[in-house]
């Protein structure tokens, strides 16, 4: 039985894995052809510009998390009218966001700007880069809720079909017009725009067809005061909004880390963007495995089986625990052979090589962290993740004012693998509290 279970979680992860593992590629792609194309202030331009949108985009990342989460307990609950309801009332809720993105992309694109420690030139290279890929939001949000409803459902397949389409164009886009229409920053963002909404066309189309809503707006009309309902609104807001919180304090850390690198130096920002691509891609994997938990623990939590739900946060986590290691010493074996491919800079590559033990400590304890974001978004107890984000962060930044000043980067490292293992930490202390509100079925 528990054989069995092991190789269902696998197939169910493994497309998600694929589906994930293609966003960092994406950013290795982008890093490599700037790398080898421009200098260090183009590859450290589109870090902090990629740091501005982790903020507009994962800001409202509840989209995709706050969907998977309600949609897993309905589709665990076999109530088809909800899950349907919650479709419409995500898609409306994230191409409502996007376009006032677009309304306030000089409020946003200056403020950002001016909050980064980086030389002009970077900057003028940044801004060029938010004011033509901000045009994507729309399509970016409601395919976040699109993404939230295939993991919710099970679907991985079409997850994986819907990711390869985005960041399989996108790579192509972005090496014509970089490697081949030499437009730098500008070309990266041209290429990310054009994917963005053809994902969102070829989404909604797998998705309308997969849910059997060619009748997208009889539909609709049928469930209008189950998708208005007050009290189903207010709950979605509500959890949406302390995701929100938790998805900004998570990229707070993010960012602190970044804009710390950058008081280093360019080199040095540069250096730690590249290990960040091995590191994003290390998540993305383990991503894949807390993705099929918040699949299968939302359903057990729906349907109130408690025995299910333990059974499934251990197999997954013992799954993603082996591959965490497997991927953090691959990462610091290879790392001289990976490194001099994205980028030509010999300083840059020295310091990068430095510090490939601390990105691999990193994404060796790291797993935990992501399991426990599953589990939390799958049974959607929105407040305690909320919570433990936060002292997490506040954690990650005392240490990080205390560690930087005699360590240098060394010591904005380790403090970034503090920050990780306090993400895990802070969020144990609230799972008693999901099992006590379960029942043995």
């Amino acid at each position: 039985m528990i054989h069995r279970n092991y190789i269902r979680i696998i197939k169910l992860a493994f497309p998600v894995i694929l589906a994930n593992a293609s966003v960092p590629l994406l950013g290795l792609a982008d890093t490599a052809a700037i790398g080898q194309t421009g200098a260090a202030v183009d590859l450290g331009a589109i870090a902090l510009a990629s740091l501005i949108f982790n903020f507009v985009y994962w800001g409202f990342g509840f989209l995709r998390m706050g969907t998977t989460g309600f949609i897993s307990q309905a589709a665990g609950a076999n109530d088809l009218d909800e899950t349907h309801a919650l479709l419409f009332r995500t898609v409306l809720l994230g191409g409502g966001i996007g376009i006032l993105l677009i309304i306030l992309q000089r409020l946003i694109g200056e403020t950002s700007i001016s909050l980064l420690k980086a030389s002009d030139e970077i900057r003028i290279l940044v801004r060029d880069y938010f004011y033509i890929r901000i045009w994507g939001a729309p399509a970016t949000l409601v395919t976040f809720t699109l993404l939230g409803t295939f993991i919710g459902m099970g679907w991985t397949k079409h997850l994986l079909f819907v990711q390869l389409f985005l960041n399989g164009l996108n790579i192509l886009l972005n090496v014509l017009f970089v490697v081949g229409y030499d437009l730098g920053v500008r070309g990266i963002a041209f290429g990310t725009v054009i994917a963005e909404w053809s994902t969102l066309f070829f989404a909604s189309y797998l998705l309308l067809k997969k849910m059997q809503l060619q009748g997208f707006s009889h539909r609709l009309q049928q469930l209008r005061s189950r998708v208005f309902n007050k009290e189903k609104l207010i709950a979605l807001f509500k959890v949406n909004g302390d995701i929100m919180i938790r998805t900004l304090a998570l990229l707070s850390g993010f960012a602190w880390f970044a804009n710390q690198g950058a008081d280093f130096g360019d080199q040095v920002l540069a250096a730690n963007h590249v290990l960040l691509q091995f590191v994003s891609l290390s998540a993305f994997f383990l991503d894949g495995y807390a993705h099929v938990a918040e699949m299968l623990t939302g359903k057990a939590f729906g349907a109130k089986d408690k025995a299910y739900f333990i059974e499934q946060v251990r197999h997954s986590s013992i799954l993603a625990g082996i591959t965490a290691l497997i991927l953090a010493c691959s990462v610091y074996m290879l790392s001289d052979l990976l490194i001099p491919l994205l980028t030509k800079d010999m300083q840059v590559q020295a310091i990068a090589s430095a510090h490939s033990l601390y990105a691999a400590i990193y994404i060796a304890l790291s797993f935990a962290a992501f399991q426990l974001d599953g589990i939390f978004i799958g049974v959607t107890k929105s407040v305690e993740m909320r919570n433990a984000t936060l002292m997490a962060l506040f954690i990650f930044i005392g240490s990080a004012l205390l560690l930087t000043t005699p360590y240098g980067n060394v010591g904005l490292w380790i403090s970034f693998i503090i920050y990780v293992v306090a993400r895990a930490i802070t969020l144990v202390i609230y799972y008693p509290k999901i099992l006590r509100g379960m029942v043995i079925t």
